[in-house]
């Protein structure tokens, strides 16, 4: 591969002793100019139609306290603003002095939803300028708290809902949306939210914070993102009770009846935005599979939780490899034990099994799924057949809760016992590498991580579930357990530990945050038509290849989460290579235009632009 993306990590963060000699980039001739909605045309003037209070209400178009006096004459909001203009910073200054004076998360949460609906441009600077502060407040942990008070702190409507008494209507409600121009929808149908379960239309908050994520750290324009929320019922007997829930008082559909609303709206959405990219995300097993299976090969979308999540835990398990002083290519020599066997537990290893095929050190698919231990709620997925004389062991011929699926088969152990406990199956397999999925507190027990220990130097501790409340275990435990030897990594954020003698255990987090921007930002730029599984594994490799020797010898796995922007730009370059590769990108560049520009100058910047009204904008 000629690119290299720690040097284009390193550019854009003026790290020179990152940059490679001899970088090669692609660049394409022969093609034809880039097309209107090109987003590197977003830089200069903005033509609008509206005026007076108007624009001064619309959070895409108001500066608050920025209009020059130019403006304020043309778009008749003289008067209609304190006199004195005050640019960006100070601006800045305020609304981050007032965030401060906020005493929870989410309080802090409600004020920066009340920024955005009133000035997305300074929204969206404050967190770019405070990234790694504030990620944790617009999503995950807080998110959480907020999606399970949604109905309380509501405050005005933003995005889309499509609920159950919308049949027959979607194509016609599509237009409802103000902007012709979307690139990135995120849809969820409350089922599975985090590891909080089902929240129903509350779940909205969920699409909403991960597109913040899309504009802040991918880049995405303001005005081209769609939250939406499929709005199918609830099974949540709490928010059914309570008077003040927003979404449909009725059970969750299920079967033919859920599976038709979906393709409804899907049609509806493809109709009017036939180039979107379409994310879904929080939707409970089985639908999370069987619905990214039905729409892979007919349109631009992909899972969140299946596919994404994969990226960023493989690129965790790779980057532990260097850590621990050996190869990426050394992965077929992990023993993994993966707890939790969902729709993300099931995906991640998928991308697991994808990554040692592609290596080509396992000769059959078959062969890679041996490198892995799955556990679902019951124990190991195991051979019933085989009987134990161990104590809290289940007997021959016992019936599980739930059969397994074709997926689920696969990670059958059919040499082991069905329904080992992790702590059995940690002494018999002795792994290197502990992931947790399940959305559970608890579920790595000081006996497993200990065993774990004593069999592997580091072990490799990755507790996933979200938020931090839910997750499998902390960063303290992990590192008390392990003797400090842990090299550790989490869906929300820890902070590092402090051990006897002094010594830092260092977190990372394993959110899907590193990973998802910059794949909608590659595959936003190239126009692709289809997202490939080359994309995600390409995201993983590159993900994987950004930490330092320094940082890896200290157990850092990945860049701070301060530099998600220019993460995203190092896998959206790559997404984008690949789109061109595999033959499905649609987008054409000018001639002999580097990539790597094409997809930095796409980035949107949250800058004031002059605004010129026009009264026959359309």
């Amino acid at each position: 591969m000629s690119f290299s993306y720690r040097s284009i990590l390193a550019k854009s963060v003026k790290q020179t002793s990152f940059i490679r000699s001899g970088i090669q980039q692609r660049s394409y001739g022969a093609l034809r100019a880039v097309a209107a909605s090109d987003p590197r045309h977003d830089h200069t003037v903005h033509i609008t139609s509206s005026r007076g209070v108007t624009i001064t209400h619309d959070p895409l178009l108001s500066k608050g306290t920025a209009f020059s006096l130019d403006e304020r004459e043309r778009l008749s909001i003289r008067g209609l603003v304190p006199p004195r203009c005050q640019d960006m910073d100070k601006q800045l200054l305020r609304v981050k002095r007032n965030l401060d004076g906020c005493d929870t998360p989410l309080a802090k949460f409600i004020f920066l939803s009340a920024l955005q609906d009133r000035n997305e441009t300074l929204f969206y600077k404050l967190l770019i300028e405070h990234l790694e502060e504030l990620s944790g407040i617009i999503y995950t942990p807080t998110v959480g708290l907020a999606c399970q008070k949604s109905h309380s702190i509501y405050r005005r409507s933003r995005g889309m809902y499509f609920s159950s008494q919308d049949r027959g209507r979607m194509s016609a409600m599509v237009y409802n949306w103000p902007h012709d121009e979307v690139d990135v929808i995120v849809v969820t149908d409350g089922s599975r939210v985090l590891g909080l379960g089902d929240l129903g239309a509350n779940g909205m908050q969920i699409p909403i914070g991960k597109l913040s994520l899309y504009v802040s750290a991918g880049g995405i324009r303001p005005r081209a993102v769609l939250p939406v929320v499929l709005d199918v019922g609830t099974n949540n007997q709490s928010l059914l009770d309570d008077p003040l829930y927003l979404g449909m008082d009725h059970r969750r559909l299920e079967g033919e009846e859920y599976y038709d609303m979906v393709d409804e709206w899907v049609t509806a959405i493809h109709s009017r935005w036939p180039n979107a990219l379409i994310q879904f995300e929080d939707f409970k097993y089985p639908h999370a599979y069987n619905l990214l299976n039905k729409y892979r090969d007919k349109i631009t979308c992909f899972n969140d939780d299946i596919q994404s999540t994969s990226a960023i835990t493989l690129a965790g398990i790779l980057a532990s490899l260097k850590a621990r002083g050996k190869e990426q290519t050394d992965l077929s020599e992990e023993r993994i034990v993966c707890v939790g066997a969902g729709s993300a537990g099931v995906g991640v290893c998928e991308g697991i099994i994808d990554c040692l095929v592609a290596q080509g050190k396992v000769k059959t698919r078959e062969e890679a799924y041996r490198r892995i231990w799955m556990l679902d709620q019951d124990g190991l997925l195991g051979n019933n057949a085989i009987t134990t004389n161990e104590p809290n062991s289940f007997v021959q011929g016992a019936v599980r809760d739930t059969p397994l699926d074709e997926r689920q088969q696969s990670y059958v152990k059919h040499d082991m016992a069905d329904r080992l406990t992790l702590e059995q199956v940690v002494e018999k397999v002795k792994p290197t590498v502990i992931l947790g999925l399940t959305g559970i507190r608890g579920v790595f027990t000081e006996k497993a991580i200990r065993t774990m220990a004593q069999h592997t130097e580091k072990p490799v501790v990755f507790p996933l579930s979200n938020p931090d409340t839910h997750a499998e275990c902390t960063a303290e435990e992990a590192f008390k357990w392990t003797d400090g030897r842990a090299i550790f990594a989490s869906g929300s954020p820890f902070k590092n530990v402090e051990m006897p003698g002094g010594k830092i255990g260092y977190t990372n987090q394993c959110n899907n945050s590193y990973s998802f921007p910059g794949l909608g930002l590659g595959i936003t730029v190239s126009r692709a038509s289809r997202v490939t599984p080359t994309m995600f594994l390409e995201t993983a490799r590159v993900i994987a290849d950004l930490a330092t020797p320094e940082q890896l010898k200290q157990g850092i796995l990945f860049p701070g989460v301060s530099k998600l922007r220019d993460i995203a730009l190092a896998v959206g370059t790559r997404v984008c290579d690949v789109a061109y590769e595999e033959g499905v990108a649609t987008a054409t560049l000018k001639e002999f235009e580097l990539l790597s520009d094409v997809v930095e100058n796409s980035m949107y910047k949250p800058e004031y632009v002059p605004l010129v009204y026009h009264q026959n904008n359309h």
